[in-house]
């Protein structure tokens, strides 16, 4: 019996791949940089070994799973090339390991984590399945009736990928240092679709999507009235959003969210659409009212009349549903957002975006630019999106303090680089000024 030893394994992706794996009653192993990550505490609770990187881990008998940050002059890499030893990309064994289930992909721009997570959790309370969550979260399940999992775009990596079904929640022009522009991110999606097996679940509201080709049926869901699954009459309430759904214009069943904001009501309804192609009963679909939500997606804390959100917001589109959720969820309380953009490739590109979706929350704190190992040196700064918005203010990691000043309020801490530093040094300060008083 091979060992799967996963380079990188502290990646979401590859995290989650290794919890499946161990699930599934396969020996793992993994190595990373010695730095602590949010994706490690599910795989020490698993007892999955981590090691320190070196040549050293690589030794006969392996199966090597690289994660798609590491270049081929990695040591270990190197060192499982040269015992000739099987080995995939991340990507390449996913697209493998899926054959074995009736696999759903959820794919687009934005909104695929929380849509896998959600379908998870809706499946998981009627069914044994396997799931893939871009959060780090995953699980396996040797009698698996399906296998959702999370595709990104990124590098056209989903093309690996031939699902039985395709969720796509939207295209959007992004990851500047690949794609050319929205074309060319819309021609991978098309190849996507080519890829799909059984059928495609659209959003019908997006303008790309209706353009989308294939051999296979493309349901569409969405507010318009063209779409085969529509929702009306939504509401905020207390405990979140309730909304009616229409199936080809026919009143279907009414449904609960616990969360606010038009992009998750669209999520729930690709969750409502594919759920009831596969035949569930609405009643079973319905217990997506219960979802908890996924890791670093609008995950709240509250610390004295403050509360705090942690989302892995980076794109100025997300940026702006982020504040919508805020707003609908908190409607009396200001929004402060702190926000550390994500790669200089696509802080350049979206400079005037960020700017313009950032001006809907009522203070702006921005932190320094997380670049990546990927870009090399880079001219531009955090200054040059300051100057973009009004009272706008550079946020240090020794001046969170700063942020007491507004009382009764909602901080959204956002961004896909470290900002969880900066919302865990102002909760060490909140706590030392309570330990002092």
């Amino acid at each position: 019996m091979t060992t799967y030893h996963f380079i990188g394994i502290k990646g979401t992706g590859m995290s989650a791949l290794a919890q499946i794996l161990n699930d599934s009653g396969e020996k793992v192993q993994g190595s990373d940089v010695e730095k602590e990550f949010f994706t490690q505490a599910a795989l020490e609770e698993k007892e999955i070994p981590i090691h320190p990187f070196s040549k050293n881990n690589i030794t006969e008998g392996l199966t090597i799973i690289a994660g798609n940050a590491f270049k081929d002059d990695h040591e270990e890499i190197q060192e499982a090339k040269r015992l000739g030893l099987p080995y995939y990309r991340y990507h390449e064994f996913l697209g493998e390991w899926l054959k074995q289930y009736t696999s759903i992909a959820i794919t687009g721009a934005h909104g695929k984590t929380s849509t896998t997570g959600l379908l998870s959790h809706v499946l998981e309370q009627t069914y044994p399945i396997s799931y893939l969550i871009g959060d780090g979260s995953g699980k396996g399940h040797v009698d698996s009736k399906y296998f959702v999992f999370e595709a990104c775009e990124y590098r056209r990596h989903f093309l690996s990928y031939e699902p039985d079904y395709c969720i796509m929640t939207n295209i959007d022009f992004d990851h500047p240092d690949y794609f050319t522009s929205i074309e060319d991110v819309f021609q991978s999606f098309q190849q996507m679709a080519g890829n799909v097996k059984k059928g495609i679940v659209a959003c019908g509201d997006d303008e790309y999507l209706q353009r989308i080709q294939a051999k296979v049926p493309v349901v569409y869901y969405g507010f318009s009235d063209t779409n085969d699954f529509q929702a009306q009459n939504v509401t905020e309430t207390e405990n979140g959003t309730t909304f009616d759904v229409f199936v080809r214009n026919d009143f279907y069943d009414s449904f609960i969210i616990p969360t606010y904001g038009n992009h998750n009501v669209l999520n729930a309804l690709a969750v409502i659409a594919i759920c009831q192609y596969e035949g569930m009963k609405a009643d079973e679909i319905k217990k997506l009212d219960s979802f908890k939500g996924v890791k670093r997606r609008f995950s709240e804390t509250i610390v004295g009349d403050q509360i705090l959100i942690d989302d892995y917001a980076h794109h100025p589109t997300e940026i702006e549903a982020t504040i919508e959720s805020a707003r609908k969820k908190y409607p009396t309380k200001s929004i402060t957002a702190i926000f550390q953009p994500h790669t200089y490739s696509r802080t350049k590109t979206f400079l005037q975006e960020f700017a313009s979706s950032l001006r809907n929350a009522d203070h702006v704190y921005l932190c320094d630019i997380f670049g990546s190992a990927r870009e090399g040196d880079n001219k531009l700064t955090i200054e040059d999106l300051r100057v973009l918005i009004e009272n706008c203010h550079v946020l240090d990691l020794d001046q969170t303090a700063k942020l007491k000043e507004y009382k009764d309020s909602v901080l959204i801490f956002m961004g896909a680089g470290d900002i969880q530093k900066f919302q865990k040094a102002y909760e060490s300060e909140i706590k030392g000024m309570k330990e002092e008083g």
